[in-house]
């Protein structure tokens, strides 16, 4: 089924291209959720008439996601939680846990911007967690896990490699 797409879609198309989708997902997804009509000569010649206003909506949306980039670039998250003796994480972080810190940070952010393809964060340490706020504005947090007061994480002292400890002495 052709279709003609309202606004830029990842990995499908940008505004005003016609593109071929399967129609399941044309009728039960693109066309409700205005984000495409079904590629009729009217509705071509209706995009047509109405493309500029488009094209401004979308450059105003891009603009504004830039702007919240702005707001949250450099913003370095430290969240404590509870972990183990190895630094294993009693639970996870996730992306709630995320969108919660940035917030009481006074940042504004959408649980569905945050990216983490490999899923909650079990362990301790820095990582980067992506941002995706508009189609064409991605960013990167910072964010530290760090072991809480009720954590019992002991350092271990680490003997070099080969080397024999006699435990007798």
């Amino acid at each position: 089924m052709q279709v003609i797409l309202m606004e830029r879609i990842d990995n499908l198309g940008a505004l005003g291209d016609i593109v071929d989708v399967k129609a399941g997902f044309a009728r039960n997804y693109l066309v409700p959720q205005k984000k495409a009509k079904v590629a009729t000569k009217e509705n071509i010649e209706h995009f047509e008439t109405i493309r500029s206003e488009l094209e401004k909506a979308q450059a105003d949306a891009a603009a504004a996601a830039t702007a919240r980039l702005k707001e949250l670039d450099g913003m370095e998250l430290t969240i404590e939680v509870r972990a183990g003796q190895e630094g294993k994480l009693f639970g996870s972080v996730s992306n709630h846990t995320i969108m919660d810190a940035v917030i009481e940070k006074g940042g504004n952010i959408e649980l569905r911007e945050i990216r983490m393809p490999d899923g909650p964060i079990r362990t301790l340490g820095d990582f980067d967690v992506g941002i995706h706020l508009h189609s064409e504005v991605d960013g990167v947090l910072k964010v530290s896990v760090v072991p809480d007061a009720d954590s019992e994480i002991e350092a271990v002292e680490k003997q070099p490699i080969g080397t024999f400890v006699d435990e007798d002495e």
